[in-house]
């Protein structure tokens, strides 16, 4: 969450952390707005240089930019000679982002741009010191909140004004409809949340930030986290109920008996792991409220959303497009003797649907976007025709949020029998689509939407290495999970028949691999039908290597004893170590990581460890959005003296 300003001293004074600050399996922190003190983002004038030079590239076009969620990544201090590296950076920060639900399922609500802006100098300021130099770059940034030394080192700040100048430098973009993220040429952990999200782009723990401030800053979701200033409880609530959809000091009876807060998700297994119930803590306080989960990206870097979040989410990315991006003009009646159409929006995730009604009575349509009027026989005289495009996705349980404008849109024409239709000589053709340059992976669902001539419905036919596949109802979606395709690489066509109009994509139907490398046990026991085992009396570390035969960032998870998926970053001082369990966890700047067993988060978390022997669990998620099937082997820590 964004704090006003004048609380923003107390971060600047060390007294609190940035949300970005924590890193990996522990809480973010407060989320921090544009500090007015620091240098990060002081009111500097913007002058031509700021934006002369500047680039902007597209880095994924799901559709104009007036009509979509615009994601701006800039980047400060990367020299003209080093911009493959922001480039790089930014892959990996997308590439984590759309592994996580609900990004996953509606990347392609979202645009992405990268404003490339070459830096007379190399880093930013104060990085990693106060007494390291000070640099010049575009946007300033810069840790210790812009070298303020009464804050805090990891407190990565961006000056607003440069950044809100590049920012407007993509066509269709505003306040309104985009994510403003400035990565640091830098590999020092850092960042802060807000408006503007700041994270360094070389860290491997900062790609696990974007998603979590855009829950922050799209999704107005509260830190779950106990603690505001770090390595110190955070004491016991006593306000009042909070209005945190995710943070509530309600018994989970009272929950169901007053269906309030998260009650229709109690007793879910959680997306984050474990169940989503009642679990103490929350909002800075260790005591007196409770959250849905045990640990989740709002509390816990490299989690999931649980299902109370990602519900939010889905709402709050939904609410900055339209379900309907184009239909037939109703500003006046139409004739009976046309076909009306409406154009949708297509989720990666599932296909949205689309009911029609004539004068209140449901149309047996099979999803369609088109509908021929001809077809109905209608009697004389004027007819109301309605289409309501929804979003099904099970993401979605409150009926508020589902009936929303954000998930349900509606449009109404009058049909008018004594109206004629003029030809409009529309040919069939295709246009928009899923992007055909890259793979697209086979569980995503792939669009094709044509023009609409008002005399006829051109149909979509597809197929799957030159055979035919059927595709009911809406044949502008296909959903590739209804194939099974097998693993390998397949060519997917879409034509018009009776016209010119091909699209073709390649299937990446071949997730990512991935293998362990454990440091050494003190024995290693293999039995027929078991998982190899390996016996260790005391800590051990773990590598993921993951492998991929097409380019782009693979993000590695695993889990512990069927919790839940985190993704693998190294370790928190050295992204390039392998990561570190051991039996109470091992404290890092006040944070706790690598507890084996039960997770463990900040040192007054209960550090019991968890001797004998554990599941650890392994996958991938590629560029396309395969997720690689879970591999395990089972690792037992033997108690001292035993």
């Amino acid at each position: 969450m964004t704090f006003p300003g004048t609380r923003l001293r107390r971060v600047a004074a060390g007294l609190g952390t940035a949300c970005l600050l924590a890193a990996g399996p522990v809480a973010a922190g407060p989320a921090v707005a544009d500090p007015a003190p620091a240098r990060g983002a002081i009111t500097t004038p913007v002058t031509a240089p700021v934006t002369e030079g500047a680039t902007v590239v597209p880095v994924q076009t799901t559709g104009p930019a007036d009509k979509r969620f615009n994601l701006v990544v800039m980047g400060d201090g990367y020299t003209a000679e080093e911009m493959g590296d922001f480039r790089a950076d930014v892959d990996k920060h997308l590439n984590v982002l759309w592994s996580v639900e609900p990004f996953a399922s509606y990347r392609s609500y979202i645009n992405v741009w990268a404003v490339e802006v070459p830096s007379p100098d190399s880093g930013v300021d104060c990085d990693p010191g106060l007494d390291a130099p000070v640099r010049d770059t575009p946007l300033n940034m810069g840790f210790w909140g812009g070298c303020n030394p009464d804050s805090v080192q990891r407190l990565l700040t961006v000056d607003s004004r440069r950044a809100a100048a590049l920012a407007d430098l993509v066509p269709g973009t505003s306040g309104a409809n985009r994510q403003v993220v400035a990565l640091a040429h830098s590999d020092t952990y850092g960042g802060a949340g807000g408006s503007y999200a700041t994270a360094s782009g070389g860290n491997a723990l900062s790609s696990l930030i974007t998603p979590h401030e855009i829950g922050h800053s799209l999704g107005k979701l509260q830190d779950e986290y106990d603690y505001y200033a770090r390595g110190v409880p955070g004491g016991t609530y006593s306000g009042p109920e909070p209005s945190s959809v995710h943070h509530t000091l309600l018994t989970e009876r009272q929950m169901r008996d007053q269906r309030a807060k998260w009650w229709r998700w109690l007793g879910e297994e959680s997306e984050a792991g474990g169940v989503i119930g009642r679990f103490e803590g929350g909002m800075y306080s260790t005591k007196g409220v409770w959250r849905p989960s045990a640990h989740s990206l709002m509390k816990t870097l490299g989690y999931a959303f649980d299902q109370v979040e990602r519900e939010v989410m889905v709402q709050a990315i939904s609410a900055k497009v339209n379900l309907v991006q184009g239909h037939t003009p109703n500003a006046a009646p139409v004739g009976a003797d046309r076909t009306v159409w409406v154009d949708t929006l297509h989720p990666v995730g599932g296909e949205l649907d689309v009911r029609w009604l004539l004068d209140g009575r449901l149309l047996t349509t099979g999803n369609a976007r088109t509908l021929d009027l001809r077809s109905l026989d209608l009697s004389p005289g004027r007819h109301t025709l309605t289409a309501t495009v929804s979003d099904p996705t099970p993401f979605v349980r409150d009926p508020a949020v589902r009936g929303s404008a954000a998930l349900t849109r509606t449009v109404v024409w009058t049909v008018d029998t004594e109206l004629t239709t003029p030809r409009d000589g529309v040919e069939a053709a295709f246009t928009g689509h899923t992007p055909t340059e890259a793979p697209v992976g086979a569980r995503s669902v792939v669009h094709a939407d044509t023009t609409h001539p008002a005399h006829r419905t051109p149909a979509v036919r597809w197929s799957l290495d030159g055979r035919a596949v059927a595709n009911p109802g809406n044949d502008r979606d296909l959903d590739l999970r209804s194939l099974r395709i097998t693993p390998g690489t397949h060519t997917l066509t879409a034509r018009i028949p009776g016209s010119d109009a091909v699209l073709r994509w390649t299937v990446d139907a071949r997730p990512a691999t991935a293998s362990y490398e454990l440091s050494p046990p003190s024995r290693t026991i293999a039995r027929p039908g078991r998982p190899v085992e390996y016996v260790y009396d005391g800590e051990f570390t773990m590598r993921l290597t993951a492998r991929d035969d097409r380019p782009g960032v693979v993000v590695s998870q695993f889990r512990v004893d069927g919790d839940g998926w985190y993704t693998y970053y190294g370790w928190p001082t050295d992204a390039d170590a392998p990561f570190r369990f051991s039996p109470s966890g091992t404290v890092i700047d006040g944070l706790v990581y690598g507890k084996l067993g039960r997770s463990r988060a900040v040192p007054w978390d209960d550090a019991t460890p968890d001797y004998g022997t554990h599941t650890v669990e392994y996958r991938t998620i590629d560029a396309a959005g395969n997720v690689g099937a879970a591999k395990k082997f089972l690792v037992t820590l033997v108690k001292p003296g035993s």
